[in-house]
């Protein structure tokens, strides 16, 4: 039988208990299927080992994990460390020491679901976002002089590559093409940031004019908010840069109903090194420990895991088992309404997998 093999850390605030859920939920839609399994390695890297250590991970975190099939990522923060510490010395030391360049993020109202907008808008969003996830406004290139002084100052360079961004496009536009309507926004804010990113709409203009297939348009990134919220059923896939789209699929997950909801895969498409798979809904320590965490997010990321290590069998099985719980409405989160806990959604989602194999 297959085995995957995948690091799962935990991180902080409500990560692990997450990421614990997701793992059982793997494990219960391996045995429903029958011709995998799963095998987790957990990491206890992050804050906690931050305050032990002075480390997020370990120097030769990179090396522990590249061996795996894939990562299984929770959240990543805690109130007492600088966010800057937390962020670049795990999650972006991942993602960027593993090249994983192109994270992308599923958005659609599960069946049961209540979004914030008119239904006849909710229903009409089935969105894929593909952020740039190596470049841009989170290169970490700049710097900060003359501390404390009136004179301080403090600088960060958005850096954007042809190579970055032709790759990132291309991906869009392949994921775009897998997809029935065929249709591809790229947003840019090129009237305002007239280097990198009219070099931005250059390159993207030249990778999707070698797809003559697709529909593409342009949208300026502001004007894409009002898109978002207005016409959502204009929008299908979608490319932007780091920070845009770190902003616009953040926006994409509280339109789908929870931010808790929201799934994510940092991918290499090049699968030279592991993809990173989290639920995008940060460490949440107002909620840690409560019980009250909503896993669904980890389980639409589990889904996406799967169907990147070439299971896609089990991910629609996994998948069409979350939408049998949301669409009965009976088990769910306080986020999305409701009163049930971490576990008994847990629970529910498990018996759903084990329905769908009777």
């Amino acid at each position: 039988m297959r085995r995957l093999s995948i690091a799962a850390i935990g991180g902080d605030g409500i990560g692990p208990e997450v990421i614990e859920a997701g793992c059982r939920v793997l494990e219960a839609t391996a045995a429903a299927d029958g011709g995998f399994a799963c095998q987790f390695r957990r990491f206890d890297w992050g804050s906690a080992m931050y305050r032990a250590s002075g480390r997020m991970m370990p120097e030769d975190g990179l090396r522990q994990l590249e061996g795996f099939d894939a990562i299984f990522f929770g959240a990543v923060g805690a109130p007492d460390i600088p966010d800057h510490i937390t962020l670049w010395e795990l999650r972006l030391a991942i993602c960027q020491g593993f090249d994983q360049y192109a994270n992308v993020r599923p958005t659609r109202l599960l069946p049961g679901i209540t979004g914030p907008l008119r239904e006849e808008l909710g229903r009409q969003i089935d969105w894929v976002i593909v952020r740039e996830n190596s470049e841009g406004e989170y290169a970490g290139v700049g710097g900060r002089a003359h501390r404390g002084l009136p004179i301080e100052v403090g600088m960060d360079v958005a850096v954007f590559t042809r190579a970055g961004v032709e790759r990132i496009c291309r991906h869009a536009c392949e994921i775009a093409m897998s997809r029935p309507r065929k249709l591809l926004t790229v947003v840019t804010k090129s009237n305002a940031q007239r280097h990198g990113l009219v070099m931005w709409d250059e390159v993207c203009a030249e990778v999707t004019a070698q797809y003559p297939e697709l529909t593409v348009d342009k949208m300026l990134v502001d004007a894409m908010t009002a898109r978002m919220v207005m016409k959502p059923g204009t929008i299908d896939t979608v490319v932007a840069t780091n920070l845009h789209a770190d902003i616009l699929s953040d926006l994409a997950s509280a339109l789908a109903g929870s931010l808790g909801i929201g799934a994510t895969g940092n991918v290499d498409p090049s699968r030279r090194r592991p993809s990173m798979f989290e639920p995008i809904h940060g460490s949440a320590f107002d909620i840690t420990g409560l019980g009250i965490a909503n896993p669904l997010g980890a389980f639409w990321t589990a889904a996406m895991l799967l169907e990147h290590c070439g299971e896609p069998r089990a991910a629609g099985r996994l998948m069409a088992a979350v939408e049998a719980v949301t669409g009965r409405g009976t088990v769910l989160t306080p986020d999305l309404g409701g009163t049930a806990t971490t576990a008994q959604v847990t629970e529910a989602v498990i018996a759903a997998l084990a329905g769908a194999n009777a």
